[in-house]
């Protein structure tokens, strides 16, 4: 292999990384400033629900309609206009509360509209971002499962620094101000893109039938793989309860206990510091170690223990404690999840059933805030906080019972074979 190609080979793999870190880290500070901006500024659950679910229902619908066009036109194009889409929708909300024109809860249903449109566009554009992840492995000669590791490590070392500046961002300047950040940190992961990864077309140029016929092949793909089923099903459950928890819970529970919204940044770092050296671990012992066992561990001790803490009104300490812990188990989730994916996936369609899959799985974000602000609306905080620790707990512990789980485990099988045997 020459000097160049090995050069051009390293360039792909560190734009890839570096794109994706900044559109994390820029994804999770607004998953924070929003959510308080609308709190503080309405004292609603229910409304601060509502932004979530505004943003994640076209976010979902989109990603899901649009994977033949990730096949069709390839990632990187649909990666840039993605983010320089979004970044401007999202410029949008600190200019037009600069000048009074976002005053809550007047202007609430224009807060809505702009952050449904930010994620109608930024739902296939995160969507191509990981698509990229066969061709880069293949330009640099490394396994699948390593890149798709070092790809979590970043995005959790990302959402780490994300959540812990978003706490603080919030602390210092408000919340549609520290939207900013998020705008310009998806021009940045545009430019990243543009600048780093090449053009690939994953789809096969003389692939016949309509759009809603390559959608379809999707469907059929996931509907045929049991385990992949099974994965994204606990997945839609969890991120329900996630988003109630982020984006409703945990922000009530600060505030009523009169914190600053900086400890949600620091939760949010401590959980995400612990979930970055899982990660790295998960990604250095790839192939050496159980994967079912981490996968349900991980779930198992990610959820629950943090919702339960603070419903029982534990000690300080104690709750920041169980994000530690969480965050441990948190670490080996998305490595094998997407080594699984990428084996198990035929290469001209990782668009298509990459998008919907995550689509599916994202699915339960929409519900979550609706579901969170009505829970503890009419139950309370510490009841809701309660019934969600619980369920959490169920639905991750009692499916890996199920004998799909143990393909987890099966010899790794190259994606081309697994594209015959499954047609």
């Amino acid at each position: 292999m020459t000097t160049g190609k090995v050069r051009r080979s390293r360039r792909s793999l560190y734009g890839m990384l570096a794109a994706s870190g900044v559109s994390v880290l820029g994804t999770r500070i607004t998953t924070v400033a929003l959510p308080w901006f609308v709190l503080q500024e309405t004292d609603s659950a229910a409304l601060t629900g509502l932004v979530l679910t505004a943003e994640m229902a076209p976010y979902v619908v989109v990603k899901a309609l649009g994977g033949p066009l990730v096949d069709r036109r390839g990632p990187r194009i649909i990666s840039v206009a993605g983010d320089v889409l979004s970044g401007a929708l999202l410029a949008l909300i600190p200019i037009l509360y600069a000048v009074g024109q976002l005053s809550l809860p007047d202007r609430m249903p224009l807060l809505l509209a702009i952050v449904a449109l930010a994620g109608a566009v930024r739902g296939p554009g995160d969507g191509a971002r990981n698509a990229m992840i066969p061709a880069v492995a293949d330009a640099t000669g490394m396994d699948v499962e390593r890149v798709t590791g070092l790809d979590s490590t970043v995005d959790r070392a990302a959402a780490l620094l994300g959540i812990g500046a978003g706490g603080f961002l919030v602390a210092g300047f408000g919340g549609p101000q520290t939207v900013s950040v998020t705008a310009a940190m998806a021009f940045a992961s545009a430019v990243l893109v543009a600048i780093f990864i090449p053009r690939v077309v994953l789809g096969d140029p003389d692939e016949e039938g309509s759009y809603f016929a390559q959608l379809r092949t999707g469907f059929a793909f996931l509907r045929r793989d049991r385990l992949l089923r099974a994965i994204i099903a606990m997945i839609t459950v969890t991120n329900l309860l996630e988003a109630a928890y982020i984006a409703v819970m945990l922000p009530n529970w600060v505030h009523d206990h009169g914190y600053s919204p900086a400890l949600i940044g620091i939760l949010g770092m401590l959980y995400g510091g612990a979930a970055v050296l899982t990660s790295l671990v998960a990604t250095t012992m790839a192939g050496r170690f159980s994967r079912r066992t981490a996968y349900l561990l991980g779930f198992c001790l990610a959820g629950a223990p943090r919702y339960l803490t603070l419903a029982f009104d534990a000690p300080l300490w104690l709750i920041i404690v169980s994000n530690v812990v969480a965050g441990f188990g948190t670490g080996f989730i998305n490595p094998t999840i997407n080594s699984l994916f990428f084996e198990r996936v035929p290469r001209e369609i990782v668009g298509r059933v990459g998008s919907l899959g995550n689509a599916l799985a994202w699915a339960g974000l929409p519900l979550g805030g609706i579901v969170g602000g009505a829970a503890v609306t009419v139950l309370g905080l510490a009841p809701a906080l309660g019934l969600a620790g619980a369920a959490y707990l169920i639905s991750t512990a009692l499916p890996g019972a199920r004998p799909e789980w143990r393909e987890m485990d099966r010899a790794r099988t190259p994606v081309d074979k697994v594209h015959s045997a499954g047609t």
